[in-house]
């Protein structure tokens, strides 16, 4: 019979919560996120098919249960970390993934998730350097290059994995001030624009079929987080492309104030060398990108 063992992760999350009796104490033990640790836990009792803890409003407290399990599982994992700590000096080399991507999408993307990779492959390093420049222009090799696309590049492989529209969003105070209505109260706001993307608010008033409106004022930025920025800061009104301002809009420091139009736009997709295309860590974090929400 196979063995039917738990997943590690899972289980490194559980004995954490367990042990310390918090969430948020794992979660700054592991070095992740409450969120991280909370959604470990979750596919666990998923995988057990039995509930582990008790929640009741911020706190958690063990099943009956669960505290019997943790109380055998805890010294198994210690014995495990002694055992392998000394293996030898192989069982401490890790290698470094190198990832080039745009600044904006690291910022706002990338980075808020990048704590659920650290977690799921925590002797995977990950070396993140930003840049706008053309796969083929850039002078260093990556293991992976994130741009839009799809484009085509001798010699890479390509993979679409985050697909995006951009509409307008605003601040919440922004609109207690000033009310959106319809489309034509934008004459009221000032527009925050992009110097590398000049047309998006042209484009967008036009499929609006209000391609004459003169808004209040207007504001240029040369960095496109800094418009998005803007934007929370309840400055005016962005064009804010759904991929990297959803995290915005969940949490509230966003709205959309308009259903539509939605401008479509290019999705952003991984560029990895032919040479690499096979390569155990790449495989990792491309499958990991696919599946991040």
């Amino acid at each position: 019979m196979p063995r039917r063992l738990p997943p590690l992760n899972a289980l490194r999350a559980f004995e954490a919560a367990g042990r310390l009796g918090s969430f948020k104490d794992a979660a700054a033990e592991l070095h992740v996120t409450h969120g991280a640790v909370s959604q470990q836990v979750r596919l666990f009792e998923e995988w057990l098919n039995a509930p582990l803890f008790e929640r009741h409003n911020r706190r958690v407290v063990l099943t009956p249960a669960a505290k019997v399990y943790l109380e055998q599982i805890g010294p198994l994992l210690e014995r495990l970390s002694q055992v392998t700590g000394s293996y030898g000096v192989a069982a401490n080399v890790s290698r470094t993934l190198t990832v080039n991507a745009p600044a904006t999408f690291t910022l706002r993307w990338l980075v808020p998730r990048l704590a659920s990779f650290r977690f799921e492959y925590p002797d995977v390093d990950v070396k993140v350097e930003t840049s706008n420049e053309p796969v083929e222009s850039l002078r260093e090799t990556y293991d992976i290059i994130i741009r839009g696309g799809p484009d085509t590049f001798y010699g890479y492989t390509m993979r679409a994995f985050l697909s995006e529209e951009r509409i307008p969003v605003c601040s919440p105070a922004l609109l207690q001030r000033l009310p959106l209505r319809t489309p034509d109260d934008l004459r009221q706001h000032t527009l925050l624009h992009t110097s590398s993307l000049p047309r998006l608010w042209g484009d967008w008033l036009a499929q609006a079929q209000i391609g004459t409106l003169r808004p209040a004022a207007a504001l240029t930025f040369d960095h496109f987080f800094l418009t998005l920025q803007a934007a929370i800061d309840g400055i005016g009104i962005a064009m804010g492309p759904t991929a990297l301002v959803s995290d915005d809009l969940a949490a509230g420091r966003l709205l959309a104030p308009f259903a539509g139009p939605r401008l479509p736009s290019r999705s952003y997709c991984t560029y990895v060398a032919d040479d690499k295309s096979n390569d155990e860590l790449v495989v990792l974090f491309r499958a990991w990108l696919e599946r991040s929400p």
